[in-house]
């Protein structure tokens, strides 16, 4: 077996840090925490799950801090979590194979992010490059750090997925505490875009800072900056910004600039459910219900791939709300019944609307 070490950086985070320490117990991991100035109980959480907690002065640089828990580290091969992801499965075998395997790339985790959207609480998971061998690599950027070679700080290596999922709530709470989340990241990446004013990534970050906050226009403006510059097309971002860059242009009535931007890219992107429902509702925004009816289609009949919604209730939601529009009741009461099954709440209200109660599935 390879020894491990989980690295975890930490301030304030008392409400997660036992739902994030207490499932790797029965692993043998090493696990390192690094308080940033907590003034709650967050180190005294940590102490009862590992002895091995320090202090580091926050300096405005996540990649400082994080760099700082590597070198607090007793093993090599590293592991990366922050306090709000919590481990839900685990092949620690496999795990251990890969690394002999891939023994200079960086395993990718997989991390179901929940957040809420149309009054339900939505899953999208995306793979983040989180196991590594210290000697190797190390984060910049102050905020939204990347791994990157130690020596060069090239951001191009093997990336391999490995089967560790964790369950990510950070994108959770209040409009309050999303807010001063905002306010505080845009701070940093202001800053790194005036050192970096060609690097999509810091843009494309900046963008979903403002999407987090249902703030379209502004997630726009920067999603638009971050495409007006190259973007390689192995960045593990890049699905990520393609289905949010397509979601703000339909909320904001820029649909018909979506279509002319997205199409020519259609074959690329479109295996992703979340990329086909967003030019779904492209289609429909411009008056073309029948372009819209298939891409519905094809997203329902796609293989499931793990995404809340894009797979069944919010095309399932749309496909009705077609029907109704071109006279087929029958049809889109029955789409309406298939999307309130999940309890999308468009989906329930419009039942509720037209007097008919959901029923289950024989």
């Amino acid at each position: 077996m390879i020894p491990i070490s989980v690295c975890i950086i930490a301030k304030n985070e008392e409400k997660y840090i036992e739902s994030c320490l207490k499932p790797l117990m029965p692993y043998g991991f090493e696990i390192i925490v690094v308080d940033t100035g907590s003034t709650d109980h967050t180190k005294e959480i940590a102490l009862k799950y590992t002895d091995k907690v320090y202090d580091f002065e926050w300096i405005n640089d996540f990649s400082a801090a994080r760099n700082f828990s590597l070198q607090k580290a007793s093993h090599n091969y590293v592991l990366v979590l922050d306090c709000d992801e919590f481990l839900i499965d685990i092949d620690i075998d496999a795990i251990y194979r890969l690394l002999e395997e891939h023994p200079r790339g960086v395993g990718m985790i997989l991390r179901n992010d929940y957040y809420e959207l149309n009054g339900k609480q939505e899953n999208s998971p995306h793979r983040v490059e989180r196991l590594f061998h210290k000697r190797y690599y190390h984060y910049i950027y102050s905020i939204h750090e990347n791994v990157a070679d130690i020596k060069t700080d090239a951001t191009y290596f093997e990336r391999y997925d490995i089967p560790f999922i964790v369950d990510h709530v950070g994108y959770c709470g209040n409009d309050d505490q999303k807010n001063k989340k905002v306010e505080r990241n845009n701070s940093l990446l202001f800053r790194e875009i005036e050192k970096n004013p060609n690097d999509p990534y810091f843009y494309f970050q900046v963008g979903q800072s403002f999407n987090s906050v249902e703030d379209y226009e502004n997630a726009y403006i920067y999603y638009h900056k971050a495409f007006a510059l190259p973007i390689s097309p192995d960045q593990p971002w890049l699905p990520i910004i393609v289905t949010a860059y397509l979601n703000s242009m339909n909320q904001t009535g820029r649909s018909e600039e979506a279509l002319a931007f997205f199409l020519p890219l259609y074959d690329q992107f479109c295996g992703d459910t979340d990329f086909l429902c967003n030019i779904g509702v492209a289609y429909l925004n411009s008056n073309q219900p029948l372009k819209a009816m298939m891409e519905f289609v094809k997203a329902v009949q796609a293989p499931v791939d793990h995404k809340q919604g894009s797979n069944t209730y919010i095309p399932y939601y749309n496909m009705g709300y077609i029907n109704e529009m071109l006279g087929n009741f029958p049809a889109a009461v029955n789409f309406y019944q298939k999307s309130g099954r999940y309890g999308y709440p468009l989906a329930l209200q419009r039942l509720a609307q037209l007097g008919i109660p959901l029923e289950t599935e024989s």
